[in-house]
């Protein structure tokens, strides 16, 4: 599987929106719906803390054949062995952390326009994620970009691009025929009684409008 099919449902538990529920938990739930990326997000919790569940994280992920990314945390990201660290604007640089990282780790970048992407690419890293699509509440001091700059940031670079942010079922389908390969989803999935079935929904929804392309 490539890393655009790996992307395609990217899913972020959150604890708060997630109504207190384990983040492992919230994480296997999702992959038992479909999701194919899981991404650690744990910004105000205690580093011990962290690592702990990012070894469960990998744990079940890699079980399941789920690629597993750890937020800002190039630290954890190496102690719990994840396939890659998806970095914001404020983290370490791409160029610090590639250095770091070993061979085939895969580090994503946050950005907002065509600049910093055709920069990331420079740069070396392996996906981009366009933030925030939408308006959100999942992210503070986040301002959304709209669907125009998501096209034209997928046509700006040859990366997988994924969308982030106030995505949901009713306007997936602008994300997708944008041009990204996937959408990241913290609260459409997480805020939900059923995780499984919220994600089977997106699951099931993507593969509609992919055109029955599987996702695994």
């Amino acid at each position: 599987m490539g890393l655009g099919e790996s992307l395609k449902l990217y899913f972020i538990p959150d604890k708060e929106i997630g109504h207190g529920r384990d983040l492992v938990f919230q994480a296997l739930e999702a992959i038992k719906g479909g999701a194919t990326a899981i991404q650690l997000r744990a910004k105000k919790m205690k580093d011990i803390d962290i690592y702990k569940i990012g070894l469960e994280m990998r744990r079940v992920t890699a079980e399941n054949n789920i690629l597993f990314i750890v937020n800002d945390r190039v630290d954890i990201a190496l102690a719990t062995e994840a396939n890659g660290v998806h970095l914001g604007k404020d983290d370490l640089p791409i160029s610090i952390a590639r250095k770091l990282t070993p061979k085939n780790f895969i580090i994503g970048v946050s950005v907002s326009n065509i600049e910093e992407a055709i920069k990331a690419q420079s740069e070396g890293v392996d996906y981009l994620a366009v933030s925030s699509v939408f308006p959100t509440t999942s992210k503070d001091d986040v301002n959304a970009v709209g669907i125009e700059t998501l096209k034209k940031i997928v046509k700006s670079t040859d990366l997988p691009v994924i969308g982030i942010g106030g995505i949901n079922l009713n306007n997936l389908e602008q994300v997708l025929n944008a041009g990204a390969c996937g959408v990241a989803i913290i609260s459409a999935i997480a805020a939900k009684e059923d995780i499984a079935i919220e994600a089977l929904a997106f699951k099931q929804r993507i593969m509609k409008i992919l055109k029955g392309d599987e996702l695994k």
